[in-house]
């Protein structure tokens, strides 16, 4: 996503400017803590402490779920499926014939919707809230990461935000030529499958030519010096510590109710 996609006041929250690499540490905490437990408590928990510091930084949890709908509607339907097809244990809810919905199944299926929602929050609002070349400053010289990996970081970064217009010119160009003329399912399925095969040829093409561009202009070559050093406020204090003390209250909340589980148990 190049910098132009980021909205004026998500540049100027509290989230906006603060430090990138802080914001990376912040989402790792609290994604490890989804990945190792698997009870629906600990998500929940983790899920309302993104949202309350969503809010206090001031964001709109709500907007920003609407623009990613596809990930609630992911979560949705692997919540459904996990509740499908899980082991039925507890009173039965509902009975399908050849399956059935127990409360235990609901429980699971709810488990697996709030995680999914609650790991992908954190990065769409890293995402959302961060100009990439400050990502990539933090990623060099505060991570001492090397200096090609971080600048094929930035390049693809920047490249998001020109995917996604090029899909949406894709899709128009098609209806325009009739190619996305076709009805139902099949017919739907035809018309994304044409439509990311082109735009699949369109981005190894694009890689290509920027490849070659950066090495023509010494990128990948030798030691590089970077225009801006990043820097460190109260702000990044205030932002790692709600996103530690969101990450530990998921775990310490399901330990006190007796419901936490870990993912290999």
């Amino acid at each position: 996503m190049s910098a132009a996609a980021i909205a004026p006041s998500a540049r100027t929250s509290l989230l906006g400017r603060t430090n990138a690499v802080v914001k990376l540490a912040g989402a790792l905490l609290l994604t490890v803590v989804l990945l190792l437990s698997a009870d629906p408590v600990t998500s929940g928990t983790v899920l309302l402490g993104e949202v309350l510091l969503l809010a206090l930084a001031g964001q709109r949890p709500l907007a920003l779920l609407r623009r990613a709908w596809p990930v609630v509607v992911a979560a949705l339907v692997s919540g459904w499926g996990t509740a499908l097809l899980a082991e039925d244990t507890g009173p039965v809810l509902l009975d399908l014939g050849i399956t059935g919905i127990s409360s235990g199944s609901v429980a699971a299926g709810a488990a697996i919707a709030l995680r999914g929602l609650a790991l992908a929050l954190p990065g769409l609002m890293l995402v959302l809230t961060t100009d990439p070349t400050d990502l990539a400053d933090g990623l060099a010289q505060t991570l001492r990461l090397p200096a090609r990996f971080v600048l094929a970081s930035l390049a693809a970064l920047r490249l998001v935000g020109v995917m996604v217009s090029e899909w949406a010119t894709l899709a128009m160009a098609r209806r325009a030529r009739g190619a996305g003329s076709g009805h139902g399912p099949v017919g739907a399925l035809r018309e994304f499958g044409g439509q990311a095969f082109t735009l699949l040829v369109q981005s190894l093409r694009r890689a290509t030519r920027l490849s070659v561009t950066m090495e023509a202009r010494g990128f990948g070559a030798g030691p590089r010096t970077w225009a801006r050093v990043p820097g460190y406020s109260w702000r990044d204090a205030a932002v790692l510590t709600g996103c530690a003390a969101a990450a530990a209250a998921g775990p310490a909340v399901s330990v006190l109710l007796g419901t936490h589980r870990f993912i290999w148990a």
